[in-house]
């Protein structure tokens, strides 16, 4: 049977690739988006109800300017879909002074004219009454940000992808792929697919489709927790905000209370390192709920109530934590995106847009010159093929 051609094909639909196909339809492509697993899955990274988003962007102050386009184009899909998306709610940083978390935050809002609060324990814990901290903490608090839901976000990118006319396919993992001529070819476990263009976005399988590019990714399981509290009025939204905390050698970060599940909390920092992330434990265990109820003991004890849930999710994570999204080096009909490294997701519709642009262009005004795979930090850690 002969290969089916596209313009574009998008290996994997999770959070970016499907924002890349819904971008890609909207610019008249004739786009297929081919995924492993279901549509809308729990394997990889985009799932567990939220995700937070905000601009004062501790990471790097560079973020700043994708965050608040993200902004925007999360209010857009909201438009085309009909449906609540992203939930504004204050997000309270929380450190010592001198800490990554502090210094990060007060340098990304100086440097780009953003509102923020600062605030000393004895004014945070009193504003916010079940947070428990000592008088050496600090805080920075952001009102321009917010909570997304995570799956309903993925979800709408993939229905506003089909009313546009894209091809959008489940259950067929990729067998291979290659670069012939002008065109990509891709073999699946049900046919065969040409385009002019392919699109990566594997998430935590990006190590093993993109090879022969030995890209320094490591993949690590994370556990998202839901816990009971003995109030959930005094964590509603209104009253209590998103939280990112350095503290207890540790970073830790929650949620308002938004629904019936209680608190959703989870450390971002650590993780088992995952040498197959088609084979992750997905048991909780004892040691990894100790360690959140430590936090919460000590910093949040009306939120360490009964668990109510858990989920297992996937960091790839690069040497610097910052992204990869590029023109694969060898291969100009390829483009790429890996390594979100456990902070991406709320950037997923201006990630779509640069994948969009690297298509059509092989270039973008938007900026990315940080997340190349020509920077330092990849340089010294993988080979160029």
């Amino acid at each position: 049977m002969a290969a089916r051609i596209f313009n574009v094909i998008v290996l994997g639909v999770g959070g970016m690739g499907s924002a890349a196909v819904f971008e890609l339809a909207r610019r008249g492509l004739k786009v297929l988006g081919l995924e492993q697993f279901s549509l809308v899955h729990d394997r990889g990274s985009s799932h567990g109800n939220t995700r937070v988003i905000r601009k004062a962007y501790y990471e790097h102050p560079n973020y700043v300017p994708l965050a608040k386009r993200s902004f925007e184009r999360w209010y857009d899909l909201e438009q085309l879909c009909g449906r609540h998306l992203l939930t504004e709610c204050g997000c309270l940083n929380i450190g010592l002074p001198d800490s990554e978390l502090i210094t990060g935050v007060r340098r990304a809002a100086e440097e780009h004219g953003l509102p923020v609060e600062h605030l000393p324990a004895r004014e945070f814990t009193r504003r916010f009454e079940p947070l428990c901290f000592e008088d050496d903490f600090v805080a920075v608090l952001e009102q321009q940000a917010g909570l997304l839901y995570v799956e309903d976000c993925v979800r709408a990118h993939i229905e506003q992808a089909r009313r546009l006319g894209a091809e959008l396919r489940e259950q067929e993992p990729v067998k291979s792929w290659k670069v012939d001529g002008a065109e990509v070819e891709l073999q699946t476990a049900k046919g065969s697919y040409r385009a002019g263009r392919l699109v990566i976005t594997a998430g935590a399988w990006a190590h093993a489709v993109l090879a022969d590019l030995g890209l320094p990714l490591t993949v690590r399981r994370k556990v998202q927790f839901w816990f009971g509290t003995s109030c959930d009025q005094a964590l509603r939204r209104d009253v209590f905000p998103i939280y990112l905390a350095s503290a207890l050698g540790g970073y830790y970060y929650g949620f308002p209370v938004i629904d019936g599940q209680g608190h959703k909390m989870a450390r971002h920092d650590l993780g088992d390192q995952v040498a197959d992330p088609s084979q992750v434990d997905r048991a909780l265990h004892a040691d990894e709920e100790q360690d959140v109820r430590r936090f919460l003991a000590k910093h949040l004890p009306s939120a360490n109530g009964p668990l109510r849930s858990h989920k297992v999710c996937l960091y790839t994570l690069t040497p610097d934590q910052h992204f990869i999204i590029d023109v694969h080096t060898h291969h100009p009909q390829v483009v790429l995106a890996a390594g979100f490294s456990g902070h991406g997701f709320k950037f997923a519709p201006v990630v779509g847009e640069i994948l969009a642009d690297l298509v059509q262009n092989g270039r973008t005004e938007l900026p990315i010159d940080m997340f190349r795979l020509n920077r330092a930090a990849l340089r010294t850690n993988f080979s160029h093929g």
